[in-house]
């Protein structure tokens, strides 16, 4: 635990985001975007790496995962209301722009804010998952991409994935995360398990559209992180990520690790954010 790190409360709009915040208040601020199905605890082991480097890292549980921030209704989580969130989050806190990382729908979310908001955006670290038009790409042409994908079409339909992830003290649930600490996924699985909150995180998928994957290139300077472990990413979208990005840009390819990179290789993970954010990550 980094002995900087507190937990706050941010107002955007109509609702309360819970958001833990670590380093030097005069730091370059680094927003930090979580994905499915994790809070923003999955950012503690990189985060004292960063602050260490005297960075500012800001990091919201999203939308349906702070109980401040759960409207009722699938219209509520498409991807407009997710990046409004974000750029919401850095106008409440007086911020201009920022360093983004984001993992997983994290990463989709900081994809799109990048693209949209390029002003807002100092730098991108996106993990696991590539530019939407890369993973539409890969959807509909990878044959791979699309047997690893088949979860996304249980999460979009009906309650029974609820039901099922839930069941047997969130046996599937805490499953989905493999060999992660388990003292840092019953952190996750406790946020999810409260009412509403599970339905909410699905309801990201079940909002999915076209204009998801209709997302112009990112203008910003760019580092793409993704392992070769993934069972839920696969290579043909990962190697095409560049394709959409109009900026300076590398792929980082770690060996081995599965998805959850924050929490299975958090200095590999800090060494690409922080040569992206010191300008020597081309």
């Amino acid at each position: 635990m980094d002995p900087t790190a507190f937990a706050t409360t941010v107002e955007v709009g109509d609702y309360t985001f819970d958001v833990t915040t670590a380093g030097p208040a005069d730091g370059a601020p680094v927003l930090m975007l979580h994905g499915f199905p994790e809070t923003a605890a999955c950012w503690r082991p990189i985060t004292p790496l960063l602050t260490a480097a005297g960075l500012r890292v800001i990091a919201p549980s999203q939308r349906g995962y702070s109980a401040g921030a759960r409207p009722v209704g699938v219209e509520h989580y498409g991807i407009a209301n997710l990046v409004g969130d974000a750029v919401g989050l850095l106008d409440t806190l007086g911020i201009e722009s920022a360093h983004l990382v984001g993992h997983d729908w994290g990463a989709a979310v900081a994809w799109v804010v990048a693209a949209g908001h390029p002003d807002r955006v100092r730098t991108l670290t996106a993990v696991s998952v590539p530019h939407p038009a890369a993973f539409g790409w890969a959807l509909r042409e990878d044959e791979d991409q699309r047997q690893r994908s088949r979860y996304i079409g249980v999460f979009r339909h009906g309650d029974s994935a609820e039901r099922a992830l839930l069941a047997d003290d969130a046996h599937r649930l805490r499953a989905v995360f493999g060999d992660v600490d388990p003292t840092q996924v019953a952190e996750h699985v406790r946020t999810l398990a409260e009412p509403g909150a599970l339905t909410a995180a699905l309801s990201w998928y079940r909002a999915m559209g076209r204009e998801f994957g209709d997302i112009a290139p990112v203008t910003v300077p760019t580092t793409y992180v993704w392992s070769n472990g993934d069972e839920a990413l696969g290579r043909a979208g990962a190697e095409r990520c560049g394709e959409f990005v109009d900026a300076p840009y590398r792929f980082v390819e770690l060996d081995g690790i599965s998805h959850w990179i924050p929490e299975q290789a958090p200095g590999a993970l800090a060494d690409a954010v922080l040569a992206r954010i010191e300008g020597n990550g081309k």
